[in-house]
């Protein structure tokens, strides 16, 4: 037999990129991202719990420009991981598995990530 020249299993780079696809990969990424929040989130409550001087570091790296840029990210990501679940759980039901439908659903899914995150800083430089 002749053996062909190509990979046993398929790859990133054998496939073409499409829109869904990158939406499901951002959809793993994100959830890394997430989970490495938590240790941000635990570093802000030990930090609580250790006092004043603790507390007004973290405070102070957190209200800094890079730690506002981190937490208006972080807000994104969790948006888009929400969305992107909702989307998920309705096709584990079965329903949106057209490509037109499933391309518009991504687009609703972006829409979502971005106006939610706008609503909730809005509210919170309006608190402020």
């Amino acid at each position: 037999m002749i053996r062909a020249d190509r990979p046993l299993s398929p790859h990133l780079q054998i496939f073409r990129w499409y829109f869904t696809m990158a939406l499901s990969i951002a959809h793993r990424v994100t959830g890394i991202g997430l989970a490495l929040g938590l240790v941000l989130f635990t570093w802000w409550l030990l930090a609580l719990a250790s006092g004043p001087d603790a507390f007004a570091t973290v405070q102070g790296i957190a209200h800094s420009w890079f730690g506002v840029l981190v937490l208006f990210i972080y807000t994104l990501v969790l948006f888009y991981h929400m969305g992107n679940g909702i989307r998920h759980l309705v096709w584990d039901f079965g329903y949106g598995f057209d490509p037109k439908v499933a391309r518009l659903s991504g687009i609703a899914v972006l829409v979502f990530a971005g106006v939610m995150t706008l609503i909730v800083w809005l509210v919170i430089a309006l608190t402020a």
